[in-house]
């Protein structure tokens, strides 16, 4: 049984969250995404970039474009097998726990100092 903290929330809420950026946005996962989703990149008349998402195929890779296209989507299995792991493999799982925490904090932190020196 997984011990219930304040604690276990917070780690596993970061680490989910880093972990489904990492699948739904991030570059390094492109590979992952690539036979299900179309990265279509578009210059706007302000000459900045925006990049849209076109679903491949049908079926079961339909299925699984549009699970890797949707953040919340993507956030409920990433938990679900965050938590999964956890609880049969505890000892195997608490590194990568606290590496993805670590992460997602630091991402958080990034965010707010990115934020407040634009300003």
């Amino acid at each position: 049984m997984l011990p219930y903290s304040w604690f276990m929330l917070f780690l596993f809420a970061f680490a989910s969250f880093r972990l489904t950026r990492l699948l739904v946005y991030d570059k390094i996962t492109r590979f992952i995404r690539a036979p299900f989703i179309d990265e279509i990149q578009v210059q706007e008349e302000d000459g900045s970039i925006t990049t849209y998402t076109k679903i491949k195929g049908s079926g079961l890779q339909y299925w699984i474009g549009e699970l890797l296209n949707c953040y919340w989507c993507t956030g409920i299995w990433t938990t679900a097998f965050l938590l999964l792991c956890y609880y049969w493999m505890p000892k195997l799982t608490e590194p990568l726990l606290f590496l993805l925490a670590i992460a997602g904090i630091a991402a958080c932190i990034e965010t707010i100092i990115g934020k407040w020196t634009e300003a």
